[in-house]
């Protein structure tokens, strides 16, 4: 016992036995501040343990077979386009039957020249044909006469030779007459501008009351009603591609085609380092006239299918995009997480294909992985299974 607690003792004149119950009262209170100071460092130390960052969901990446496509973009551009002009000059337009977007068969009229001029033409040829039949045919009377003769002596020989020289020229005439009746019958035909071909019409220059010259331009007409894609590719990707090669085209109002490679052009542009690659359309394209989906001139991007190819795919939710890169998160054992780079490359609805930067058994985050950052402590969840439909939900 110290000397305070004798002199406590002394003042307070207790005896010996009080003060030894004194003494361990003083003892236990110490015993029990030091057992209270245990505890709550005890608890601070509980306190400062790390918490998870966030609650995520994983997955593992999953085996895919995805299309292998390569795009490229170009002009719808006519298969074929025929000037359709004027055949007779010197003739006025009298009456004009189709407009542009017109779909017209082959043989159809298209427009009609007055042929009051070339009807008398006709006329003319017809008669002069009859006058050198007429003539021919008593040149022909006088040279057998002059045959049945020719051994009597009584014409000489000068004068059997004139008959059969007539002879022949009145049937070069008959030839000659008949080849000028042909002639107008010919520009009587051509008073009537037909189309050379099944097509539709793309342009108009042909104007009621006008008198045009022979070779001028009245329509034009895509033949068959055909279009093509004529896609540029460069030089790199052009082996891949062969005719009969499909591609599904995409026209800037939406519409698509599916096509088919018809021909590869010989040549590359020195300029653009690229060729164009014709994909013919299915005929319908023009079927329905100034209606058709796709018109020349259009530009349109398409892409040729080169087969398919097995890959690795993740979800979209789980690439993360930052300053330009493609990231995922893997969950380590330890639940946090490691900053991956990867390489994208294909879609498939909402999937991505990861080309390099991850392995088959890696474990990532799916939910929650544009939250994250390198090292993070995160706590993994199972994920929500999918609702159930109202028929499952019954049965």
């Amino acid at each position: 016992m110290t000397n305070s607690a004798q002199t406590t003792l002394k003042n307070l004149k207790l005896k010996p036995a009080a003060a030894l119950v004194i003494g361990a009262l003083v003892l236990a209170s110490g015993a029990l501040m030091a057992v209270s100071s245990d505890s709550v460092a005890a608890d601070d130390k509980k306190d400062a343990a790390p918490k998870p960052a966030l609650t995520v969901t994983t997955t593992k990446p999953s085996p895919a077979t995805l299309a292998i496509k390569l795009g490229a973009n170009g002009n719808v551009a006519a298969w074929q386009e025929a000037v359709i002009g004027s055949e007779s000059g010197g003739l006025r337009l009298t009456d004009v039957k189709v407009n542009v977007g017109d779909v017209v068969k082959k043989g159809q009229v298209l427009a009609v020249f007055s042929a009051d001029s070339v009807n008398a033409d006709v006329a003319q040829a017809r008669a002069a044909l009859l006058e050198a039949e007429a003539n021919a045919a008593e040149a022909v009377a006088n040279a057998a006469r002059a045959r049945t003769l020719e051994n009597s002596g009584a014409l000489s020989a000068q004068q059997i030779s004139q008959y059969k020289t007539a002879e022949q020229t009145a049937r070069a005439r008959i030839a000659s007459a008949r080849a000028a009746l042909s002639s107008q019958q010919l520009r009587l035909k051509y008073t009537q501008v037909t189309a050379p071909d099944d097509g539709v019409i793309s342009a108009r220059t042909a104007t009621v009351g006008s008198v045009v010259g022979v070779g001028t331009e009245l329509f034009r007409m895509i033949r068959q009603g055909r279009l093509e894609w004529r896609a540029e590719v460069t030089a790199a990707e052009l082996a891949r591609l062969k005719p009969g090669t499909s591609a599904v085209v995409k026209a800037a109002n939406g519409s698509e085609l599916t096509g088919k490679v018809r021909m590869i052009a010989p040549t590359i542009d020195p300029q653009t380092r690229s060729a164009l690659v014709y994909v013919d359309l299915p005929s319908a394209t023009s079927a329905a006239g100034a209606n058709a989906p796709f018109k020349a001139g259009m530009f349109a991007s398409g892409q040729f299918e080169l087969g398919t190819s097995d890959a690795m795919t993740v979800p979209q939710q789980a690439v993360v995009v930052r300053d330009g890169f493609s990231y995922v998160f893997r969950l380590n054992q330890d639940n946090r997480v490691s900053q991956l780079k990867v390489q994208a490359g294909r879609r498939l609805g909402e999937r991505i294909e990861v080309t390099k930067g991850l392995t088959q058994d890696s474990l990532i985050v799916v939910s929650g992985a544009g939250f994250l950052n390198e090292g993070d402590l995160v706590r993994n969840v199972p994920a929500a299974a999918p609702a159930k439909t109202p028929a499952s939900a019954a049965k």
